[in-house]
């Protein structure tokens, strides 16, 4: 039985995660493939040992050996970040390894220099956990959706901002409470600015917009806004609406422009993504072939993801097997065939908008506010007063019909000048019928 090396460079909690899934699957990976599939070497800096289950498994400091060690088919990074993730994944690739990795944002900002380098060389790039932890939806893309032309991409791509808005939709906990309570117990970061400032999302987007349409995109491509600003009032008339507050990933294809935006968005109760809960994943791809599609799970964690890697490591395996390198584009299209488009700017994005107005409760203010949406062609579907006092602001809530991204920018910048609002209107955007 042909015997498939594999070297590991970081033994954190997703490669651990992949170490475990390795040794506790083998036999069943024999049965499926025909391959011994064996963990052979594991660079990390920061243990002084394997757990002992690992005995067979040789570790080292320097990553080098990995590379100069003819025996190691594939290697393996998931330490994360852009350098040295990239220089090593490089060296790989020279030594004419194939390469596995998690790193979203790697692939998604410096992802070209590693597919050309990996072409050049004739070895496959694997990336299947940098989306969606355990979904598959990099496969789907490549290999289940191939004959689709993608008509919409839109998803929850961050546990973190998830479990957030799920707490404070749940139990009424203010934004920065439960962010604290989050980094407690391990769900988020010490520096969460990636996560709730929807960084980590945008990444994931970019490779999903690159695979979708066959296009150059750039993390400066995407309008992303984070979560920051959400507050449980805000929360609270959501639901008063019929909504539930999540951070989606958005992008629709109108054929010579496409759509790239992350931002809290309102979603229909009733709509599949507002019961995504907790630290879950959900991604929604929509094909002019298949329709509506929903990849629902865990979306980070040590088994999950590892999953995931794993799933890279036995695809690679079986085609150095059946001699069919590179047979499925590592991006779904032929390298030749990426190419850029025109990203929609913002400014004439169109979909429905909450705006909460913080105002004194003076007479002719909605009239005054109703006649400068007006203007701008922005027409009100309902509105909500709460918080009537004899004296003191009160907020002012309402949504929108469908209107356009520039014309609500002059409207609202108009309303908050109005000598009886008292502070900067909250806008969100509400997910319309249209994706």
């Amino acid at each position: 039985m042909k015997e498939i090396q594999i070297g590991l460079i970081g033994f954190g909690t997703v490669g651990s995660g992949l170490a475990e899934v390795l040794l506790d699957q083998q036999q069943r990976l024999r049965k499926r493939t025909g391959l011994s599939i064996r963990l052979a070497k594991v660079a990390d800096l920061r243990i002084s040992e394997l757990p002992s289950r690992f005995a067979d498994v040789t570790l080292t400091r320097d990553a080098n050996e990995l590379f100069n060690d003819p025996n190691i088919d594939i290697i393996v990074e998931l330490i994360g970040g852009i350098q040295p993730a990239k220089t090593f994944l490089l060296k790989a690739i020279a030594a004419g390894k194939h390469v596995i990795t998690a790193n979203k944002a790697l692939i998604s900002q410096e992802g070209w220099d590693i597919f050309a380098a990996a072409a050049a060389k004739g070895v496959e790039v694997g990336f299947e956990a940098s989306v969606g932890g355990g979904i598959p939806v990099i496969k789907a893309l490549k290999e289940g959706l191939v004959a689709n032309r993608i008509l919409s991409i839109m998803g929850i791509m961050n546990g973190t901002a998830n479990y957030i808005l799920t707490r404070m939709t749940d139990e009424g906990v203010p934004f920065a409470e439960v962010l604290k309570d989050a980094q407690a117990h391990g769900y988020a970061e010490a520096d969460p600015t990636y996560d709730i400032e929807g960084i980590d999302t945008a990444h994931k987007l970019a490779i999903l917009m690159t695979m979708s349409y066959g296009m150059r995109i750039s993390l400066s491509d995407i309008t992303t806004e984070g979560i920051t600003r959400i507050e449980p009032i805000d929360i609270q008339f959501a639901r008063e609406f019929g909504y539930r507050i999540k951070l989606l990933a958005i992008s629709r294809n109108h054929g010579d422009h496409v759509e790239a935006r992350v931002h809290p968005t309102m979603v229909p109760e009733d709509h599949l993504l507002a019961s995504i809960s907790g630290a879950f994943n959900a991604i929604h791809f929509t094909g002019d072939a298949v329709g509506n599609v929903l990849f629902y799970g865990q979306g980070a964690g040590k088994m999950p993801t590892g999953s995931a890697v794993a799933a890279d490591v036995v695809d690679i395996a079986r085609n150095i097997q059946a001699g069919s390198i590179n047979r499925v584009p590592a991006l779904s299209y032929l390298p030749e065939q990426i190419a850029g488009r025109r990203i929609t700017p913002l400014e004439e994005v169109t979909c429905p908008y909450y705006f909460r107005i913080t105002a004194r409760d003076e007479p002719g203010v909605l009239a005054g506010i109703a006649g400068i949406l007006s203007k701008h062609g922005i027409s009100i579907e309902s509105v909500l007063q709460k918080g009537r006092k004899e004296s003191g602001p009160v907020s002012i809530v309402m949504r929108t019909h469908t209107a356009r991204e520039a014309s609500v920018r002059k409207a609202l910048a108009e309303i908050d000048a109005m000598g009886s609002v008292t502070s900067e209107t909250v806008k969100i955007r509400i997910l319309g019928d249209e994706v």
